[in-house]
């Protein structure tokens, strides 16, 4: 979710000082480019409980 504020506020679609904590980071410190990846990755399943 961070890397998705962050692409949004680099393509001027949200204000930069809206962001907090780690996606005002990474819109400091990445690419465009590079938040496109992470942005775009997909999230894994989260693992099954185990049943007691």
């Amino acid at each position: 979710m961070a890397a998705g504020a962050a692409l949004a506020a680099k393509r001027g679609e949200q204000k930069k000082s809206s962001l907090k904590g780690a996606s005002k980071k990474m819109a400091e410190s990445m690419s465009k480019k590079q938040l496109e990846k992470l942005a775009g990755t997909k999230r894994k399943k989260l693992p099954t409980r185990k049943k007691s």
